[in-house]
Protein backbone atom coordinates (compact mmCIF):
# COMPACT_ATOMS: atom_id res chain seq x y z
CA UNK A 1 0.00 0.00 0.00
CA UNK A 2 1.55 3.42 -1.11
CA UNK A 3 1.50 6.40 1.74
CA UNK A 4 -1.55 9.01 0.85
CA UNK A 5 -0.78 12.21 -0.15
CA UNK A 6 -2.55 14.48 2.46
CA UNK A 7 -2.64 18.31 1.74
CA UNK A 8 -2.80 20.12 5.11
CA UNK A 9 -5.53 22.58 5.42
CA UNK A 10 -5.26 23.60 9.13
CA UNK A 11 -8.48 24.08 10.89
CA UNK A 12 -9.06 26.39 13.88
CA UNK A 13 -11.79 24.26 15.45
CA UNK A 14 -10.23 21.84 18.12
CA UNK A 15 -9.35 21.25 21.23
CA UNK A 16 -7.39 19.11 23.98
CA UNK A 17 -8.30 15.36 23.43
CA UNK A 18 -9.14 13.92 27.02
CA UNK A 19 -8.45 10.05 26.74
CA UNK A 20 -7.37 7.65 23.50
CA UNK A 21 -8.70 7.09 20.33
CA UNK A 22 -10.54 4.05 19.45
CA UNK A 23 -12.94 4.83 17.31
CA UNK A 24 -13.53 5.91 13.42
CA UNK A 25 -16.86 8.16 12.50
CA UNK A 26 -17.74 8.83 8.66
CA UNK A 27 -19.73 11.60 7.68
CA UNK A 28 -20.83 13.61 4.43
CA UNK A 29 -20.18 17.08 4.09
CA UNK A 30 -24.18 17.93 3.06
CA UNK A 31 -23.08 20.64 1.35
CA UNK A 32 -23.25 21.94 -2.10
CA UNK A 33 -19.78 21.64 -2.99
CA UNK A 34 -16.35 20.94 -1.37
CA UNK A 35 -15.06 24.12 -1.81
CA UNK A 36 -17.64 25.67 0.65
CA UNK A 37 -17.47 22.40 2.77
CA UNK A 38 -13.34 22.98 3.57
CA UNK A 39 -14.25 26.61 4.24
CA UNK A 40 -16.83 26.30 6.61
CA UNK A 41 -14.76 23.59 8.42
CA UNK A 42 -12.03 25.90 8.99
CA UNK A 43 -14.09 29.05 9.48
CA UNK A 44 -13.58 29.89 13.07
CA UNK A 45 -17.30 30.93 13.81
CA UNK A 46 -18.87 27.89 12.76
CA UNK A 47 -17.35 25.73 15.75
CA UNK A 48 -17.47 22.67 13.54
CA UNK A 49 -14.08 20.31 12.11
CA UNK A 50 -13.68 17.59 11.13
CA UNK A 51 -9.48 15.45 10.81
CA UNK A 52 -10.04 14.85 7.46
CA UNK A 53 -11.94 15.63 4.12
CA UNK A 54 -11.89 13.62 1.41
CA UNK A 55 -12.83 15.38 -2.15
CA UNK A 56 -15.06 13.57 -5.01
CA UNK A 57 -11.23 13.20 -6.73
CA UNK A 58 -9.90 11.78 -3.69
CA UNK A 59 -7.61 14.43 -2.56
CA UNK A 60 -7.63 14.29 1.64
CA UNK A 61 -7.11 17.47 3.15
CA UNK A 62 -5.93 17.00 7.21
CA UNK A 63 -7.61 19.91 9.01
CA UNK A 64 -6.86 18.51 12.51
CA UNK A 65 -4.22 16.64 13.83
CA UNK A 66 -5.54 12.74 15.03
CA UNK A 67 -4.27 13.42 18.39
CA UNK A 68 -6.19 16.26 19.27
CA UNK A 69 -10.32 16.21 19.35
CA UNK A 70 -12.02 17.22 16.40
CA UNK A 71 -16.23 18.70 16.51
CA UNK A 72 -17.39 16.59 14.20
CA UNK A 73 -19.76 14.44 15.55
CA UNK A 74 -21.70 17.18 18.17
CA UNK A 75 -24.47 15.15 20.48
CA UNK A 76 -23.38 11.68 20.16
CA UNK A 77 -23.80 8.32 21.88
CA UNK A 78 -22.02 4.75 21.02
CA UNK A 79 -21.42 1.76 23.68
CA UNK A 80 -22.20 3.49 26.53
CA UNK A 81 -20.42 6.48 25.77
CA UNK A 82 -21.46 10.21 25.34
CA UNK A 83 -19.84 12.77 23.21
CA UNK A 84 -17.82 10.23 20.74
CA UNK A 85 -15.66 13.51 19.77
CA UNK A 86 -13.29 12.75 23.12
CA UNK A 87 -12.20 9.68 21.34
CA UNK A 88 -12.73 9.49 17.23
CA UNK A 89 -11.04 10.27 14.25
CA UNK A 90 -13.84 12.02 12.20
CA UNK A 91 -13.64 11.89 8.03
CA UNK A 92 -16.06 14.08 6.41
CA UNK A 93 -16.40 12.84 2.24
CA UNK A 94 -17.84 15.31 0.09
CA UNK A 95 -21.31 14.56 -0.75
CA UNK A 96 -24.52 16.64 -1.31
CA UNK A 97 -26.34 14.70 0.77
CA UNK A 98 -30.03 14.14 1.05
CA UNK A 99 -30.65 17.97 0.91
CA UNK A 100 -28.79 18.79 -2.49
CA UNK A 101 -28.81 15.17 -4.22
CA UNK A 102 -27.90 11.99 -2.54
CA UNK A 103 -26.09 9.83 -5.21
CA UNK A 104 -23.48 6.89 -5.38
CA UNK A 105 -19.96 8.34 -3.43
CA UNK A 106 -17.02 8.29 -6.94
CA UNK A 107 -15.17 5.66 -7.12
CA UNK A 108 -11.64 7.94 -6.57
CA UNK A 109 -13.31 8.97 -3.30
CA UNK A 110 -14.48 5.50 -2.49
CA UNK A 111 -10.60 4.38 -2.84
CA UNK A 112 -9.28 7.34 -0.25
CA UNK A 113 -12.07 6.63 1.98
CA UNK A 114 -10.61 2.66 2.21
CA UNK A 115 -6.97 3.93 2.45
CA UNK A 116 -7.53 6.32 4.69
CA UNK A 117 -9.62 3.95 7.17
CA UNK A 118 -7.37 1.54 6.97
CA UNK A 119 -4.49 3.42 8.44
CA UNK A 120 -6.01 5.31 10.89
CA UNK A 121 -7.38 2.03 12.19
CA UNK A 122 -3.68 0.30 11.83
CA UNK A 123 -2.38 3.71 13.84
CA UNK A 124 -4.55 3.81 16.78
CA UNK A 125 -5.87 -0.49 16.76
CA UNK A 126 -9.77 0.79 15.92
CA UNK A 127 -12.25 -2.29 16.31
CA UNK A 128 -14.08 -3.08 13.16
CA UNK A 129 -17.28 -2.73 15.80
CA UNK A 130 -15.81 0.94 16.15
CA UNK A 131 -15.74 2.01 12.58
CA UNK A 132 -19.33 3.84 12.54
CA UNK A 133 -21.76 6.13 10.39
CA UNK A 134 -22.72 9.90 11.79
CA UNK A 135 -25.91 8.74 11.66
CA UNK A 136 -24.76 5.46 14.17
CA UNK A 137 -24.13 8.00 16.88
CA UNK A 138 -26.59 10.80 16.17
CA UNK A 139 -29.52 9.10 15.08
CA UNK A 140 -32.25 11.36 16.29
CA UNK A 141 -30.27 14.29 13.85
CA UNK A 142 -28.07 12.67 10.87
CA UNK A 143 -28.45 10.40 8.31
CA UNK A 144 -25.00 10.46 7.07
CA UNK A 145 -23.03 8.92 5.46
CA UNK A 146 -26.63 7.39 4.45
CA UNK A 147 -27.67 4.15 2.68
CA UNK A 148 -25.83 4.15 -0.39
CA UNK A 149 -21.72 4.33 1.22
CA UNK A 150 -20.25 1.51 0.69
CA UNK A 151 -19.80 -0.62 4.22
CA UNK A 152 -19.61 -3.38 2.22
CA UNK A 153 -15.84 -2.49 0.95
CA UNK A 154 -14.31 -1.72 4.15
CA UNK A 155 -15.94 -4.96 5.45
CA UNK A 156 -13.96 -7.17 2.62
CA UNK A 157 -11.07 -5.19 4.47
CA UNK A 158 -11.43 -6.59 8.02
CA UNK A 159 -12.34 -2.86 8.76
CA UNK A 160 -15.98 -2.26 9.65
CA UNK A 161 -18.67 -4.85 10.24
CA UNK A 162 -20.78 -6.13 7.32
CA UNK A 163 -24.34 -5.16 6.32
CA UNK A 164 -26.40 -7.89 5.68
CA UNK A 165 -29.03 -8.71 2.56
CA UNK A 166 -32.69 -10.52 3.14
CA UNK A 167 -31.04 -13.51 1.46
CA UNK A 168 -28.32 -13.80 4.46
CA UNK A 169 -31.58 -13.73 6.84
CA UNK A 170 -33.61 -16.71 5.41
CA UNK A 171 -32.58 -19.21 8.25
CA UNK A 172 -32.06 -16.51 10.81
CA UNK A 173 -34.47 -16.36 13.98
CA UNK A 174 -36.82 -13.66 14.29
CA UNK A 175 -36.17 -12.10 18.05
CA UNK A 176 -38.98 -10.34 19.85
CA UNK A 177 -39.57 -6.72 20.11
CA UNK A 178 -38.09 -5.63 23.46
CA UNK A 179 -35.14 -8.41 23.16
CA UNK A 180 -34.77 -6.53 19.48
CA UNK A 181 -34.34 -2.92 21.65
CA UNK A 182 -32.04 -4.60 24.06
CA UNK A 183 -29.46 -6.12 21.35
CA UNK A 184 -29.87 -2.42 19.76
CA UNK A 185 -28.52 -0.86 23.13
CA UNK A 186 -25.75 -3.61 23.24
CA UNK A 187 -25.05 -3.08 19.77
CA UNK A 188 -24.41 0.60 20.59
CA UNK A 189 -27.24 2.72 19.95
CA UNK A 190 -28.73 4.76 21.95
CA UNK A 191 -32.39 3.57 22.79
CA UNK A 192 -34.34 5.39 25.26
CA UNK A 193 -37.58 4.06 26.51
CA UNK A 194 -39.86 3.36 23.80
CA UNK A 195 -38.11 6.07 21.64
CA UNK A 196 -36.62 3.78 19.15
CA UNK A 197 -37.47 4.71 15.63
CA UNK A 198 -34.58 7.07 14.97
CA UNK A 199 -31.80 4.06 15.66
CA UNK A 200 -33.52 1.39 14.20
CA UNK A 201 -33.90 3.58 10.97
CA UNK A 202 -30.05 4.39 11.51
CA UNK A 203 -29.48 0.39 11.60
CA UNK A 204 -31.38 -0.01 8.47
CA UNK A 205 -29.30 2.40 6.82
CA UNK A 206 -26.19 0.99 8.22
CA UNK A 207 -27.01 -2.81 7.94
CA UNK A 208 -29.88 -3.57 6.58
CA UNK A 209 -30.84 -1.07 3.35
CA UNK A 210 -33.53 -2.80 1.77
CA UNK A 211 -35.80 -2.49 4.88
CA UNK A 212 -35.45 1.51 5.17
CA UNK A 213 -37.98 3.01 6.77
CA UNK A 214 -39.75 -0.39 7.69
CA UNK A 215 -39.78 -0.47 11.03
CA UNK A 216 -38.81 -3.50 12.85
CA UNK A 217 -40.43 -6.14 10.36
CA UNK A 218 -39.21 -9.61 10.17
CA UNK A 219 -36.27 -8.90 8.52
CA UNK A 220 -35.03 -5.98 10.47
CA UNK A 221 -35.61 -8.31 13.58
CA UNK A 222 -33.55 -10.91 11.95
CA UNK A 223 -30.71 -8.38 10.92
CA UNK A 224 -30.78 -7.30 14.36
CA UNK A 225 -30.20 -10.31 16.26
CA UNK A 226 -27.68 -11.51 13.79
CA UNK A 227 -25.63 -8.10 13.82
CA UNK A 228 -26.09 -8.39 17.71
CA UNK A 229 -24.47 -11.95 17.56
CA UNK A 230 -21.31 -10.46 15.66
CA UNK A 231 -21.21 -7.28 18.11
CA UNK A 232 -21.20 -9.65 21.42
CA UNK A 233 -18.96 -12.74 20.27
CA UNK A 234 -15.92 -10.00 19.17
Amino acid sequence: MQDLTVIDHPSPNFDMRPGRIDMLVLHYTGMKSGAAALERLCDATAKVSAHYLIEEDGRIFRLVLEENRAWHAGVSHWQGSDGVNDSSVGIEIVHPGHEWGYRPFTERQVSSVLQLVEEICARHNISPLRVVGHSDVAPERKEDPGELFPWALLAQKGLAVMPLKGDDLAEAPVPDYPDCLTMLREIGYKVDGVQHAAPVLAFQRRFLTEALGQGLDRQTRQAIGAVHKVFTKA
